[in-house]
């Protein structure tokens, strides 16, 4: 992990702990919500790709009726580039997760679910692309809750857990 003064300002402003926790955050309330159980952290890993690259999160379906599988089809060259943008956003996951159980919004179950605490604000006007991104974790967190498993997410889009 790259020391926080170090890093670059665009890449410390776009991918800062607080947003990653926020997207996480917001994706497990959305998983929550679809299947009454916390979302496996390692979808963590899928879900913060998906919505903070913005190709592919204005090619996310409009609702969870879409298969992860036929949606993976008719978005080739989204899904062949996808293994590589998980990997690279690896540990930011992994900083902006111990970040959001650090400031509670996010809660760790024994059996490696998790789950929100994230509330946003009373008032407060969220900015226009990071409300998109935020709607997006919301969806993107029910789509995954109708998967059959994690495995089956991973392999859809060719990562390895």
């Amino acid at each position: 992990m790259t020391v926080w003064a170090d890093r670059h300002p665009i890449s410390a402003a776009m991918l800062n702990p607080a947003l990653i926790s926020a997207v996480l955050a917001t994706a497990a309330q959305g998983y929550d919500k679809e299947s009454d159980q916390g979302m496996p952290w390692a979808l963590g890993f899928i879900v913060t790709p998906m919505v903070l690259h913005r190709p592919t999160r204005q090619a996310l379906p409009i609702s969870t009726r879409t298969h992860l599988a036929a949606w993976a089809g008719q978005h080739p060259v989204i899904r062949a580039g996808f293994p590589a943008r998980a990997q690279a956003l690896a540990e930011t996951v992994k900083e902006g997760t111990r970040f959001g159980l650090a400031h509670d919004a996010l809660t760790l179950q024994p059996e490696g679910r998790m789950r929100s605490t994230f509330r946003r604000p009373r008032g407060f006007k969220t900015p226009p692309e990071l409300d998109q991104i935020l709607r997006k974790a919301s969806l993107t967190g029910r789509w995954l809750a109708k998967a059959e498993s994690p495995a089956t997410v991973f392999a859809v889009l060719g990562v390895a857990p």
